[in-house]
């Protein structure tokens, strides 16, 4: 007899995090196109270099608070203040980056049998978050507009059950890139409320628009609505390897996450939390962001140059306003199938079926066009080319 506990069965795992090792494992030239980070040079380690024998002293290197220490949380509240998304201290709680802030929400709100809508596609990890709560998903499709919010609507009515949870992406949306509209934003804040569903509103991407209209998050058109759980992290706007992010909720929840947390690594690190916090402080945020958005567009711009130069007429991809990804569809082509010819030619990207719990859009890949410098990108699409040519 298995002396596993149940909850074992919906540890699933992350493609897109698996991909890390596996790339590690490469001794010939590979174009990663698979990971969702920011670009090496984007990361602003000269004004880390200058700032840690300030930030770094002994101190920095003990606990910190659980909810934040007082100093990243001060800087963020002013980062916030006079935004839409301005906040309140009794609403924050610092976070081991976005994905502690998505394990939180579970361990206070899923219970086993909980039927958790999601978007199709998704964020892998975010899925996997819920299943290992033991969650029931049920995928709702997107479009150009984000998640199809009447066909969520249906897709409840058909179960006879109501979500516990609403999990989206909604602004740069990972996989696709998409944005959902502000009608359907609205609307789902609308569900939500006829339903007494939370809305877990996952934002990483938001302050990387670097084309189109600003639409306001659902966080802030809810008003301060107890129903949303809104996550956020500096992972991709500042460095990932920080592990440094923020849940805004409830105030009713801070001490039950405070209580969560504690239960699972006491505090985020706290030198992360310093340099963060001496970045705000320092002014340098507005740089960096308006430096990373004309980076990533033009990044953006030669992926899209480059998949028309070599699959014209024979794939579609998104045009997002922002953010890190294309979502590329090749009718006709198993992208998994293809992804060991792809690697042979060293370009890896993340397949179709990694992003929906049921395996669907074999005949897609996301393409991050963040990480790889302009050079590359060609390059690498001309690789891409190559695999399904000869693979």
């Amino acid at each position: 007899m298995s002396l596993l506990a149940q909850r074992t069965g919906g540890l699933v795992g992350s493609v897109i995090d698996s991909s890390t090792s596996v790339l590690q494992q490469q001794s010939h030239d590979v174009i990663r196109f698979a990971v969702g980070s920011p670009a090496h040079e984007a990361i602003p380690t000269g004004i880390f270099d200058d700032l840690a024998p300030k930030l770094l002293t002994p101190d920095a290197f003990d606990y910190a608070a659980t909810e934040g220490d007082p100093r990243l949380r001060e800087a963020l509240l002013d980062l916030l203040a006079g935004t839409p998304d301005a906040t309140d201290p009794k609403r924050l709680t610092i976070t081991a980056g976005g994905m502690q802030g998505l394990d939180l929400f579970g361990k206070l709100f899923i219970d086993r049998g909980d039927l958790v809508v999601i978007e199709s596609p998704t964020y892998t990890n975010g899925s996997a978050t819920a299943l290992s709560y033991g969650a029931e998903l049920l995928e709702v499709p997107t479009d150009g507009d984000g998640m199809i919010v009447d066909e969520l609507e249906s897709a409840v009515d058909r179960t006879g059950r109501v979500p516990k949870a609403i999990y989206v992406i909604p602004t740069f949306q990972n996989p696709s890139g998409t944005t959902m509209s502000l009608e359907r934003r609205l609307r789902l804040i609308e569900l939500a409320r006829n339903w007494n569903s939370m809305i877990i509103d996952d934002d990483p991407y938001s302050l990387l628009r670097f084309a189109g209209q600003e639409i306001p998050s659902i966080r802030s058109l809810a008003d301060g609505d107890p129903l949303v759980f809104a996550v956020r992290t500096f992972s991709k706007i500042i460095a990932p390897g920080l592990r440094v992010g923020w849940v805004d909720a409830d105030p009713g929840l801070q001490q039950l996450l405070i209580n969560a947390k504690q239960a699972m690594d006491t505090c985020t690190n706290l030198p992360g939390q310093r340099l963060i916090a001496g970045f705000l402080e320092g002014g340098f945020i507005d740089d960096h962001l308006e430096r990373q958005r004309r980076r990533y567009r033009e990044r953006k711009l030669t992926m899209q140059r480059a998949l028309s130069d070599h699959f014209a007429g024979q794939a579609a991809w998104t045009d997002p306003d922002g953010g890190f990804f294309l979502w590329v569809r090749l009718p006709g082509i198993d992208t998994q199938a293809l992804f060991p010819a792809a690697l042979a030619e060293g370009v890896a990207y993340i397949p179709g079926p990694a992003f929906s719990p049921t395996g669907q859009f074999t005949d897609a890949l996301r393409l991050c066009f963040a990480s790889t410098t302009p050079e590359r990108i060609g390059e690498g699409v001309a690789r891409l080319r190559r695999a399904v040519d000869h693979g």
